[in-house]
């Protein structure tokens, strides 16, 4: 059984070939065991592709990897029971709109649509993983005849219920998103309710059959809008990207939801200590310009992360009812964080309040503020007597010139030799999903395995086009390129503050340094805490 090291907080362990479908029934049954009996200290267990991902508590020493081997070593050499496999059948709308590259997937095996048709419904599948996008099945059976490799220009949106064809695996877009896969149909079935526990419908094991729908029994979509309650607050110009976000929704990768949350977890937890909530609270995530927003009731704020014109950093501010705060351009730093005292009157959802632009759920309605939101309050905050005080300079995230980011080399690292000493380029293309690297180019890309991988946000993965991203907060739970290595939690806050333009390098460090360095960044909060706690007496 081998295993790998994921980053400073986790570890992979491969029970066999993700394609054998008797492999992935032993994955999610080492799976559901380990959920049952929870080592301490793992707070997660991802069953992927014939791997096992456990994650820790960020923080907090992990359970030593020989323990956790010696764990899953008899479930992984065969007397965990498999039980019979759930059988879930999903009805298809084949061709038409709703599976546009059906007559070219059925040309290329030498059948007619109809006959493609009846071969892909007449097969019986199994899930190899949960991932990609929430919801988002792997599955395995696919006849060979089937088999296309991904389109060479994805699409800009995949309607949501799509089944596609991507190499020799079928799989259905849960929502609305790109794609390069195949369509050949359409599903009304909705594969992910973040309302559900759990909220992926299909689950790793499972048996999946397909049978062929008629168009005109397509439901219509429901939706269901979003009413808000009680003090607000009213955007009037939203900014160039601002978001509802807290440190995350962990717990939920075996259904594809990325734990997401604060693109820089250091800074809105510190902004939040600012106005006397909890660290965790959601707070507003402005990227690069900020927004106009109204407060009808008034409210205490602070702001953390990257200065932002239109608002003294590192300190708590009153604004009365009625007052109108227009923030500016990012200063030092791609992102800031406003954090209201008492937080904001959203619904959690799986565990979260932070809005996941990919999936489309929490925050405000599953997206970015725009013009004419409001954004509710839980209250307006307490009136304070103006401080002249503010935080030490220094918690202010620092990414002027060339940043180093330190990295824990990953199974690819020896492949291409020297590419931690090459200075990048942060490009225009970044996102919330990850920094797309320029710079000199792998002139040939390590190799990688054809399945998927648990990566984790500070994953650095190399496309064919030779050039890293590095992954951000809102990374998909699996990915398919080879991995250089992982940034370290520890540096993960200056990631998030990385703008198209800046300049970086990357430092290899041990796993032990790696923990050293994320421990003496808690000691810096707790400090502050307790400094803040001093100042209300």
């Amino acid at each position: 059984m081998r295993q790998e090291v994921l980053g400073d907080s986790a570890v992979v362990f491969s029970l066999g070939d993700g394609a054998d479908r008797n492999v992935a029934r032993r994955v999610r049954a080492v799976a559901d065991r380990l959920r049952d009996n929870l080592p301490p200290g793992v707070r997660e267990v991802l069953p992927a592709f014939g791997n096992v991902a456990l994650f820790f508590e960020p923080g907090m020493p992990p359970p030593a990897t020989e323990a956790l081997a010696s764990l899953l070593a008899p479930a992984a050499a065969g007397p965990v029971a498999l039980a019979r496999p759930r059988v879930v059948e999903i009805p298809v709308v084949y061709g038409g709109e709703s599976g546009p590259d059906l007559p070219e997937v059925a040309a290329a095996a030498g059948l007619s649509s109809a006959a493609a048709v009846e071969l892909h419904a007449g097969a019986e599948y199994f899930v190899r993983a949960i991932g990609f996008a929430p919801g988002f099945p792997y599955l395995g059976g696919l006849p060979p005849a089937l088999a296309r490799p991904r389109r060479s220009t994805p699409r800009i949106r995949v309607p949501a219920g799509s089944v596609g064809i991507g190499g020799a695996q079928t799989g259905i877009y849960p929502q609305a998103s790109p794609g390069g896969w195949n369509l050949i149909g359409r599903s009304p079935w909705r594969l992910f309710d973040p309302r559900d526990t759990p909220p992926a419908r299909l689950e790793v094991g499972d048996e999946v059959r397909f049978q062929p729908l008629a168009e005109s029994d397509f439901p219509p979509p429901d939706e269901t809008p979003v009413k808000p309650e009680g003090p607000s607050i009213v955007v009037r110009r939203p900014g160039a990207l601002t978001t509802v976000q807290d440190l995350g929704r962990p717990g939920w990768r075996a259904s594809g939801v990325s734990p997401a949350g604060a693109a820089d977890p250091f800074s809105l937890r510190m902004a939040n200590l600012l106005v006397g909530n909890a660290e965790g609270e959601a707070a507003l995530e402005l990227t690069q310009t900020g927004p106009e927003l109204e407060f009808p009731a008034g409210a205490l704020v602070a702001v953390g992360g990257a200065p932002i014109d239109g608002l003294p950093w590192g300190r708590p501010i009153y604004l009365a009812p009625g007052s109108r705060l227009r923030l500016g351009a990012t200063i030092g730093g791609l992102r800031s964080y406003l954090a209201c005292a008492g937080g904001f009157g959203l619904p959690r959802v799986l565990g979260g309040v932070g809005t996941d632009l990919r999936a489309g759920f929490g925050g405000l309605a599953g997206r970015a503020l725009r013009m004419g939101d409001w954004l509710p309050l839980r209250s307006a905050g307490t009136v304070r007597a103006p401080v002249r005080w503010h935080v030490d300079p220094r918690l202010r995230p620092t990414v002027e010139g060339e940043v180093e980011l330190r990295f824990l080399p990953g199974p690819a690292a020896a492949e291409w030799s020297g590419w931690a000493e090459r200075a990048f380029t942060v490009g225009t293309r970044s996102d919330r999903m990850g920094l797309r690297l320029e710079g000199e180019a792998c002139p040939r890309p390590p190799s990688g395995g054809l399945d998927s991988f648990p990566v984790i946000p500070g994953t650095v993965q190399v496309p064919p086009d030779g050039r890293p991203i590095v992954l951000l907060a809102d990374a998909q739970t699996l990915g398919g390129y080879a991995r250089l290595g992982h940034v370290i939690s520890a540096d993960l806050p200056r990631l998030g503050q990385l703008r198209p333009g800046d300049q970086l390098r990357f430092r290899a460090v041990e796993l032990g340094e790696a923990r050293a360095l994320l421990a003496a960044r808690e000691r810096t909060l707790r400090e502050l805490r307790l400094g803040l706690e001093g100042r209300r007496c």
